[in-house]
């Protein structure tokens, strides 16, 4: 060894047993920084948060959600949505803006098979905040005539609806969005390691208490609606991703032997009648997810797929019924090295 490589190593030890040090310091900050849980009621369901911070941060993170309430609730009278769908004008919110255009970005990705407009029909079938009796055919038609994206736009901030009588409702994005919001909350906290669910919407970061990857359960459809039932049908690894499932085996109804499921196809104006029974969709948000795998329910299996071949950043796990009537499972080749079991 030369006498001048001699020196720039001399030299270079302090650094480098000051990068090790420093390691080491900051590996024991985060295994002593404790995990926090935070659980609550939101959007009329629950919520199960657990971030890796020094702090209880549940008063920021209700105060967040509690904005996303004020804009998007259908059950609240001066929510900005229901504001909106009484005919005011009031200024709409960046948020509001921001999940409107990507509730317009699904909708023309999907064909109109996710639209934000569908809830007179949804009420009209006994499966909104109204809870109206069962339509005719000529009550269907009629508001049929309200329902389509395209005939609702923004002009600046406000909302212009062509038609009387139609309806915003974002009911089958906004817990998705809840999600975000509270993610990005944690995260301009300096987060790193979390989880947080809202009505079975999850993202997560990072590593678990156990620190080791997340794991999530996807439940087997059952035909249950007490939601008693929590037979898992997968468990998957969503570190570092977003997931939200949609399903029609909980919220339905049978009248005259026949069964009437909660997701309403905006086209027909009826309850959808296909195989597809469960759809779980992976992104990277949260509130895109949500939207996904709501369109992919009202679209069936063959819709779901042509979708995933032209978004590859989505992933999914469908689960249906075959021809023999048992359940059966399709999934993402991509997410094949998510699947725990």
């Amino acid at each position: 060894m030369t006498k001048d490589r001699k020196k720039r190593l001399i030299w270079q030890l302090p650094f480098l047993a000051l990068l090790i040090i420093g390691t080491i310091l900051i590996i024991r900050q985060q295994q002593s920084t404790p995990y926090q849980k935070n659980s609550g009621l939101i959007f009329g369901t629950t919520y199960n948060i657990t971030y890796q911070h020094a702090d209880d941060l549940q008063e920021e993170i209700e105060a967040e959600l509690k904005k996303v309430d004020e804009q998007f609730s259908m059950f609240n009278k001066q929510s900005l949505v229901a504001r909106v769908n009484r005919g005011e004008k009031p200024e709409l919110t960046s948020d509001f803006i921001e999940i409107f255009k990507l509730a317009r970005e699904v909708y023309d990705e999907t064909n109109g098979a996710f639209d934000i407009t569908v809830a007179p029909l949804v009420n009209a079938w006994g499966f909104g905040f109204k809870n109206e009796q069962m339509p005719s055919k000529e009550q269907v038609d009629s508001l049929r005539q309200l329902v389509g994206m395209q005939h609702v736009s923004l002009n600046g901030k406000t909302i212009v609806m062509q038609k009387p009588g139609m309806m915003l409702d974002f009911s089958a994005i906004a817990k998705g969005y809840g999600v975000d919001v509270v993610a990005r909350l944690l995260e301009s906290h300096d987060i790193k390691n979390f989880m947080v669910e809202i009505g079975g919407e999850i993202t997560t970061r990072g590593i678990n208490p156990e620190r080791v990857p997340w794991k999530i359960g996807v439940n087997k459809p059952c035909e249950d609606d007490l939601n008693e039932s929590h037979e898992l049908q997968t468990i998957l690894n969503v570190t570092d991703k977003s997931m939200a499932t949609s399903g029609n085996y909980r919220n339905f109804y049978i009248k005259g032997g026949k069964k009437y499921a909660h997701t309403i196809d905006p086209k027909t104006g009826r309850p959808v009648q296909h195989t597809l029974l469960s759809a779980t969709v992976l992104a990277d948000h949260c509130a895109k997810a949500d939207a996904y795998a709501t369109s992919f329910m009202v679209l069936g299996m063959d819709g779901a797929k042509e979708i995933l071949k032209r978004h590859k950043e989505l992933m999914a796990y469908l689960i249906f019924t075959d021809r023999k009537g048992n359940l059966a499972v399709w999934y993402s080749p991509s997410l094949q090295d998510k699947i725990i079991k």
